[in-house]
């Protein structure tokens, strides 16, 4: 059964990919910056546990609070599942596919056929929109349609682990009544402010991003392997799905894009300064590649800083937009 009126959202970011796909089938089609930013995505943490082989350093929002806050604001209808049947598992994701509604797949995307790179993510997004007797097949931010083995993705969704889920699955309706998208930017971009300037503990929001400037120099002093840790560091910060400098651009352009649309001169000055945010975002990760190479500290020491200056602007900005 394959869903033949599907397109695939083209994205950058898994979360946004998946559900922006799943919002085209319905007829609503937002740039991937502006579902971002309507989800509240913005953000940041910094974790370290024992058991864990360095540091994680992340700039959204929690796993699946942004497709929440999609479909609230847009006033949109969201159904999700989870088990720990894989049986009951399919049998959710088949009877959507079978009545035409593709669904979104929270999963592991280290045992799906196509990704070639081998690492273990359970946080991993895609949208699926149909099946056959050996295949699934899906919409990935980082491929297109593809489509992986229906054993691969019983493995996939059923991975245990950070992030992981109890096969999550999910899907998009409309209701009655419409949204402002005037409105509903405006109170996005306050609720997402207010987040990130009132974490509930130190390591998240702006307050994360400074104590990480100073837990970045304690991380190379104590690192086993600089090379792999700062470089993998840097990848996931660029490329790993984030839209360039650790969901910066997207929210720039977010920002951008909501100027456009209301006007309101408080978001063009907030624009200037996430413009600004990103390339220093640009910088850090940079400097983490040359400190993989080098091994040398000087380049922590100036990320270190970079950081600092990135908490104060970006606490500034949230600031702003509080008043909007």
């Amino acid at each position: 059964m394959i869903i033949e009126n599907f397109t695939p959202f083209n994205g950058q970011h898994c979360e946004t990919t998946a559900t922006g796909s799943l919002l085209k089938y319905i007829g609503i089609e937002l740039s991937e910056p502006m579902l971002f930013g309507l989800g509240e995505g913005l953000g940041f943490i910094f974790w370290n546990m024992k058991t864990m082989d360095c540091p994680f350093i992340g700039g959204r929002i929690k796993q699946d609070a942004l497709t929440g806050n999609i479909v609230r604001n847009l006033n949109l209808k969201l159904e999700t599942q989870e088990t720990v049947s894989v049986k009951k598992a399919w049998k959710n994701v088949k009877d959507s596919i079978d009545n035409k509604i593709p669904v979104g797949l929270k999963l592991d995307c280290y045992h799906l056929d196509y990704f070639t790179v081998k690492i273990h993510f359970a946080g991993h997004y895609v949208a699926m929109y149909g099946y056959d007797d050996e295949f699934a097949y899906l919409a990935d931010a980082a491929h297109g349609r593809d489509k992986t083995s229906l054993k691969s993705l019983e493995l996939a969704r059923n991975e245990k682990g950070p992030m992981s889920s109890k096969n999550l699955s999910y899907t998009i309706q409309l209701k009655d009544g419409n949204y402002n998208l005037r409105e509903v930017i405006v109170r996005a971009i306050k609720n997402n402010a207010n987040d990130y300037l009132n974490p509930p503990i130190g390591n998240i929001g702006y307050k994360g991003i400074l104590k990480t400037s100073g837990e970045i120099i304690k991380w190379f002093k104590s690192s086993k392997n600089i090379g792999e840790e700062f470089s993998t560091t840097a990848m996931l910060m660029e490329e790993a799905g984030t839209g360039g400098a650790l969901f910066r651009n997207l929210y720039r352009d977010f920002l951008k894009e909501s100027y456009q649309i209301t006007e309101n001169n408080i978001l063009r000055q907030a624009y200037t300064i996430f413009a600004e945010t990103a390339s220093s975002w640009n910088q850090v990760s940079f400097l983490f590649k040359e400190t993989a190479k080098t091994k040398d500290i000087l380049h922590i020491k100036k990320a270190s800083e970079i950081l600092a200056d990135i908490s104060r602007n970006e606490k500034k900005a949230m600031e702003l937009l509080l008043t909007i």
